[in-house]
């Protein structure tokens, strides 16, 4: 029994001696290995003796996913499915139906057909909820449905799905589906281009080229880069996309890590495509990692121009570890510093607060960029000019988040006709009837303020303040519910942005809305003014 009890201890202690070794690792080796000894005890006892019937597949997960909550939610597990998921992101091609779609309990929302594929062809629109597919009840299926509309090319899958009170079904054709980086590239005036680069897969660095090469034979002297909304994707295509415009052997990114092997500099490769073209590129709060690579490097090399509003802060850097069974784990690895030595890095996941959310950074320190000019760290890539409109709030955040923009847009589509882009105008009174929805709508924001509040009602020294204290507390809680109704004025110009978004997408697609861009977008139309007056943007770069 006693060598039995010390084979048992001793083999995963060899595992862990030998991966501590190999990665300069240091811990408490005997501290780890109990309890995973305490974890296999317990989950064997559990499956063996639960009072119903367990799965313990789903138990695992649930549990590893749960423990890696605890750290950031880039570190994740990812089961078979889930790798199959992330090669697909990464590598921009998969079979399907073409579309962003939302899932929920009952029912799976199309959140935006893509044009000329699947859903498009079988006349989905964005809006319309599958309650259906095949056989399937939504309501009744308990794992992902939206792994249902996947399948081989050429396979047809029957849907069933609500539009606006109205049931209908369709027949959606499965075909190869090609995500492109760049969704969209053209020419904002006679000497501007324009590339629109929307996640870094593995195409995006050679059809970002593939574009800026077209643009110069129409006659581009100068290119604007679009990153807003771009969440980032592979590391090496970041440091690609830079070296279109920056010298070979240009230090773009390093990383840091208490593991020394992952202690890295990324340097460009290649030579340039354009060394000298003006450039500017734009940012907003969803530019995310990659996004914030290119264009947090491009900023310290001081060469481009950054316009827009602070990025979302991702200096995090993760690498998939191939586990057993087909599993991986993708780990959050190091941290990534810009050419300036700065890590950009909003959130802190390891000094939380009182209630568990990680802490935004404040205090920030002072970098310099090649030219001298000052950046900071911790807070994302900060612009050189801001545009106002681009910044994010919490109002607006909660109207997106909770899809109260989204199902409007879709109300205002089968509400009205739009024939051409350039006619749209969202007007006063458009917005003043998004007012009105909002009212009437079960949106609920509350702030801090009326969190605290409600708790100061509720909490156990309600008796002590009496009557006609939690009756002050009540309207005070009623005059900031109508205060924040009237903040929808304050933040009109943001929220009308997002608004317009989403409603060109219903009716001219993707494209569409980067068409209105060109003749309309504040952020566009203030980097062309910039690069036309040459002093102007040297002077900001200088």
């Amino acid at each position: 029994m006693k060598t039995l009890l010390s084979k048992k201890v001793l083999i995963p202690l060899l595992a862990l001696v030998m991966l501590a070794v190999g990665s300069s690792f240091k811990s408490d080796f005997f501290e780890i290995a109990k309890q995973i000894e305490i974890f296999t005890t317990l989950f064997k006892e559990l499956n063996m003796n639960y009072v119903d019937e367990t799965n313990p597949a789903e138990l695992m997960d649930t549990a590893i996913k749960n423990m890696l909550d605890d750290l950031d939610p880039y570190t994740k597990f990812l089961n078979e499915q889930d790798v199959e998921a992330y090669k697909i992101n990464n590598a921009g091609e998969y079979s399907g139906i073409g579309s962003l779609v939302r899932s929920y309990d009952s029912k799976l929302v199309i959140i935006e057909p893509y044009k000329g594929y699947p859903a498009d062809k079988a006349g989905l629109k964005a809006g319309d909820e599958i309650i259906k597919i095949g056989d399937i009840s939504i309501a009744d299926f308990k794992d992902d449905a939206s792994e249902l509309l996947k399948g081989a090319n050429n396979t047809k899958v029957e849907v069933t799905y609500q539009r606006q009170g109205k049931i209908n079904t369709t027949v959606i054709e499965r075909e190869a589906i090609e995500v492109d980086a760049v969704p969209f590239y053209n020419m904002v005036n006679e000497n501007t281009g324009y590339i629109v680069l929307s996640k870094f897969n593995a195409k995006a660095s050679s059809q970002t080229k593939a574009a800026l090469l077209d643009l110069k034979g129409k006659g581009a002297e100068q290119i604007i880069l679009d990153l807003r909304g771009n969440p980032g994707g592979l590391l090496s295509e970041a440091i690609n996309v830079t070296n279109l415009f920056v010298p070979k052997g240009e230090l773009i990114v390093t990383t840091k890590s208490k593991v020394k092997k992952f202690n890295s500099e990324y340097k460009t490769k290649n030579q340039p495509v354009e060394e000298d073209i003006p450039l500017v590129v734009l940012i907003n709060g969803g530019s995310a990692s990659a996004s914030e690579i290119v264009s947090g490097s491009l900023q310290d090399l001081d060469r481009a121009v950054i316009i827009g509003a602070r990025s979302f802060g991702k200096g995090l850097v993760q690498r998939p570890l191939r586990l057993t069974y087909g599993t991986q784990l993708k780990v959050t690895i190091s941290r990534y510093y810009t050419p300036s030595g700065r890590c950009i890095q909003s959130l802190d996941y390891w000094n939380r607060d009182e209630n568990g959310n990680a802490v935004k950074t404040t205090k920030f320190n002072e970098f310099r960029t090649r030219n001298g000019r000052k950046v900071e760290d911790g807070g994302g890539v900060m612009p050189d000019i801001e545009i106002a409109a681009l910044k994010t709030n919490a109002l607006t955040k909660a109207l997106i988040n909770n899809s109260v923009v989204f199902d409007f847009a879709t109300n205002y589509y089968y509400q009205n006709t739009i024939t051409n882009v350039a006619d749209f105008d969202f007007s006063s009174s458009d917005f003043e009837e998004f007012r009105n929805y909002v009212s009437q709508s079960n949106f609920n924001f509350e702030t801090k303020t009326e969190k605290a509040l409600k708790e100061a009602i509720t909490g156990d020294d309600k008796a002590i303040y009496g009557a006609d204290i939690q009756d002050s507390y009540k309207s005070l809680l009623a005059e900031i519910s109508k205060r924040k109704l009237n903040a929808l004025e304050t933040y009109q110009k943001e929220i009308q942005i997002n608004l317009q978004d989403e409603i060109i997408k219903r009716y001219f697609y993707r494209e569409g809305l980067y068409q209105y861009y060109l003749k309309n977008d504040e952020a566009i139309l203030t980097a062309v003014d910039l690069m036309e007056d040459k002093a102007k943007y040297q002077s900001v770069l200088k």
